[in-house]
């Protein structure tokens, strides 16, 4: 039995280390860390993810902005982003954002891309307006031009 409880300490704590990555969203029972809404889509979720800790889900870019104005965020925090084309994770920094006129949760209209051709080939992103990341994460950042 104590062979076991140390199997599972050392399991346990192998799983806690290394950098921060995405967590699955429970889509229709996850709440958004800043608005509160229930978040029910992938395609304008954003995530902060750190080593130990439990991710912060948001259901939108805008909320994002808004919770990272007000936080700090934890030793090796991550800040996760999905793609709104491919719904795949991208690191923040990296994205390319987009002001447009789509309906998003809390009406910010904000998109994330992986990169520029992944924004060019959405047509949710086409007529928007490039946002640069550190205005989104108040980080530095790339801008992200078309």
């Amino acid at each position: 039995m104590t062979r076991w409880i140390l199997s599972a300490c050392l399991v346990a704590s192998s799983c806690a280390g290394g950098p921060a990555r995405p967590a699955a969203i429970a889509l229709g029972q996850e709440p958004c860390a800043h608005c509160r809404m229930v978040i029910v889509s992938l395609a304008t979720a954003a995530q902060i993810a750190a080593p130990g800790e439990e991710p912060t889900m948001l259901d939108e870019i805008g909320c994002l902005r808004e919770y990272l104005s007000n936080a700090l965020l934890p030793d090796g925090a991550m800040v996760f982003v999905a793609d709104h084309r491919t719904r795949a994770w991208v690191d923040a920094r990296a994205a390319v954002f987009t002001r447009t006129s789509v309906s998003t949760p809390m009406a910010s209209g904000l998109l994330a891309h992986a990169d520029a051709a992944s924004r060019d080939a959405d047509p949710a992103a086409r007529g928007g307006d490039s946002v640069a990341a550190s205005a989104i994460l108040g980080l530095p950042g790339r801008s992200a031009t078309p």
